[in-house]
């Protein structure tokens, strides 16, 4: 079953409708920054990943997933892992939707300078995304707003392991190709006059 999920997305397209979708079946979302005011707005229950982590957003934003009680509920092996679990105070996360900074359309901007996409290059959203990709035998991960309509006709329960396994596959994928765009942004720099 899904009962807690994190989501921080840059394009909230479709966010408000699956946020109703997850309070309507009873799961505990956590979010942070521009996504928890979107499901706020929207009437939708949500928490504040800062009151999960007892931890504020700190400088300018840069922090706020990259927490043991995010990463230790994502990453936990559910048959495995349960004393360290309790022993710090971290409860399971089923389920994580995240999409990453909009990298590749700022560094297309005229206006865009080296400055504007450093800070456009996302941290704790590809750390998300990697962590359920990688526990997909107890987490669902979803990088695509096409792919929320999956998960809400499932509700409360958790999807079957293959299209876990698939939607895995789309986040490394997502997070490979984001990285991509990094590195060929960086190497135009290096040579650059």
């Amino acid at each position: 079953m899904i009962e807690r999920a994190v989501i921080s997305v840059s394009d909230k397209t479709g966010i408000e409708a699956l946020g109703a979708s997850l309070a309507r079946a009873g799961v505990e979302i956590l979010a942070s920054g521009g996504t928890y005011a979107a499901l706020r707005d929207a009437g939708v229950a949500v928490l504040e990943v800062s009151e999960v982590t007892e931890f504020p957003e700190i400088m300018d934003g840069r922090i706020k997933t990259l927490h043991p009680r995010i990463h230790g509920g994502i990453l936990a092996r559910r048959e495995v892992d349960g004393a360290a679990m309790a022993q710090h105070g971290i409860r399971p996360i089923d389920l994580v939707v995240v999409n990453l900074y909009p990298f590749e359309q700022t560094v297309a901007r005229p206006d865009c300078t080296p400055e504007l996409a450093i800070e456009n290059i996302d941290i704790g959203g590809p750390t998300l995304l990697r962590s359920a990709a990688k526990n997909h035998a107890h987490v669902t991960v979803v990088v695509d707003p096409d792919d929320y309509s999956q998960v809400m006709e499932l509700l409360p329960a958790m999807p079957k392991a293959p299209l876990r396994r698939a939607l895995a596959w789309k986040a490394f994928r997502h997070t490979s190709a984001y990285d991509k765009a990094i590195a060929t942004y960086l190497a135009a720099l290096e040579v650059s006059p």
